[in-house]
């Protein structure tokens, strides 16, 4: 005695593999390329992403050309650049990809305006 009704006790099983079926069509789902929030994710992932990795690059060029013989210029535009990488970082993680990738090529543009001056 489980306390079961018969209807519930599945002798062969076949509602258990059509429930597992159903849950693998709904994965294939969730990973379908094609898909606009699946394309939307992978938007935000790539641009929080290259805003973070160009941030901490930024960030790691200003501390090596403060401990050198360069202008003070240099490492601020370094720095001030990699700020706003960091800033396009986290508008892309908000979804605010198109804008994330303007603030992420000025970002890019004043670090590279800074290493003209060294």
């Amino acid at each position: 005695m489980s306390g079961r009704g018969d209807s519930e006790i599945s002798g062969t099983g076949e509602e258990q593999h059509a429930e597992s079926a159903q849950e693998v069509e709904d994965v294939e789902d969730l990973e379908d390329p094609d898909d606009p929030e699946c394309v939307a994710r992978r938007a935000r992932w790539t641009a929080a992403g290259s805003g973070a990795l160009l941030a901490l690059a930024g960030l790691a060029a200003a501390v090596l050309r403060v401990t050198g013989s360069a202008p003070a210029l240099v490492p601020a535009a370094y720095a001030f650049g990699a700020g706003f990488c960091a800033f396009a970082a986290f508008l892309g993680s908000r979804g605010r990809t198109r804008r994330a990738l303007w603030v992420l090529v000025a970002g890019v543009m004043v670090m590279a305006l800074g290493d003209q001056f060294d």
